[in-house]
């Protein structure tokens, strides 16, 4: 009998620079998954809630090594809403690529390949879903992964701040990172309130916004 290739719903497939994590500014191709359960309120990528096109796995790795490049970054939507993308991930690190996954961190973590670098977006009060983090991943988090907040506010930076501090994310995971969200709070103001509070994080800012503005596919 012959096995079935497992297929994933793809909203977009591209070659970009990085914005953001530990790779900014590295050729990435991305490989954006359809469909997430949250609706955060500063979300750029809703045009991948719905339709996308099934590709089968093998569609999906030959498509990524057209690009000839290193990194691979699985996003979304939420990646991990289709069970196939643990599937993915470790297809694509077979061969040979550098992988990261960009995730909620509503959706368990548990048995994500452990040659992926799991970026977890947090979710702040200011996002409208932050009943929804499911803190067991916290626990599966490894020293390779990463863990990011989103700024909206003052309230979301101490929230963020008491967070980090609370379950020990400096010494669980290579990076935790700050970004302010896109237009609604000035980069300058949480670049200073790290500043003040010397807090041990690393402040980012979304370079591929800052080069193409709030566009899909960049």
């Amino acid at each position: 009998m012959t096995t079935a290739v497992p297929s994933l719903k793809i909203t977009e497939i591209f070659l970009s620079l990085q914005g953001e994590a530990q790779a900014v500014g590295k050729p990435t191709v991305f490989i954006r998954l359809t469909g997430c359960p949250l609706r955060c309120h500063y979300c750029d990528s809703e045009y991948a809630f719905y339709g996308g096109k099934r590709l089968n796995l093998d569609e999906i790795l030959e498509t990524t090594k057209t690009y000839g490049v290193k990194h691979v970054c699985v996003t979304g939507g939420e990646p991990l809403a289709q069970p196939e993308a643990r599937t993915l991930l470790s297809a694509l690190c077979e061969e040979g690529y550098s992988v990261s996954l960009e995730t909620s961190g509503a959706m368990s973590i548990q048995d994500i390949d452990t040659r992926v670098s799991v970026v977890m977006d947090l979710k702040t009060p200011a996002s409208g879903e932050v009943e929804r983090n499911n803190y067991d991943n916290v626990d599966l988090l490894a020293s390779n992964d990463q863990v990011k907040f989103v700024i909206c506010d003052k309230q979301d930076y101490e929230w963020a701040r008491f967070k980090v501090e609370e379950l020990n994310l400096t010494q669980r995971v290579s990076e935790v990172l700050f970004s302010s969200s896109y237009e609604q709070l000035e980069p300058t103001q949480l670049a200073q309130w790290i500043i003040e509070d010397k807090l041990p994080v690393r402040f980012q800012m979304q370079l591929h916004k800052i080069l193409w503005g709030d566009k899909p596919g960049r």
